[in-house]
């Protein structure tokens, strides 16, 4: 029983559903990353030539997660409750990947929360299903 539970946790953590980067006009020497695993976000900063910052978060750890748009752009902030500073922000990332990402997170945060067992499906089902879970139906 340990060891099935213990590859299913090796299996779901090291499940990458989608990875989304910043980009810069004319060009982004140093742009972050988001990848949204099962079980947790992982924010990478780039500031300088080969420095880096990075930030994990479990997802159960997530409060809220925004999205800022702009013409051309959207930023998104992921609320922690474990960070000392609370938010992270992410500038610079297309529109539609921001909200594919938003709508993966909170996605993921409601599965957390009705503890839905995912280790039975593929990446794409696991996908399919958050985008499905956080479309909303608009109400006449």
């Amino acid at each position: 029983m340990d060891t099935q539970t213990t590859t299913d946790l090796v299996n779901k953590s090291n499940q990458l559903l989608m990875s989304i980067s910043s980009h810069a006009f004319p060009i982004d020497l140093f742009p972050n990353t988001i990848n949204i695993e099962e079980g947790r976000i992982t924010i990478i900063t780039r500031s300088f030539f080969m420095t880096s910052q990075v930030h994990s978060v479990d997802i159960k750890d997530i409060s809220n997660v925004f999205i800022n748009l702009a013409p051309f752009f959207a930023q998104l902030v992921i609320i922690s409750k474990t960070f000392e500073e609370n938010e992270v922000r992410i500038k610079n990332l297309w529109k539609k990947e921001a909200i594919l990402a938003r709508r993966i997170i909170e996605g993921l945060r409601v599965f957390k929360n009705e503890h839905v067992d995912t280790t039975g499906y593929t990446r794409e089902q696991i996908t399919t299903k958050l985008q499905e879970l956080s479309t909303t139906k608009i109400v006449t």
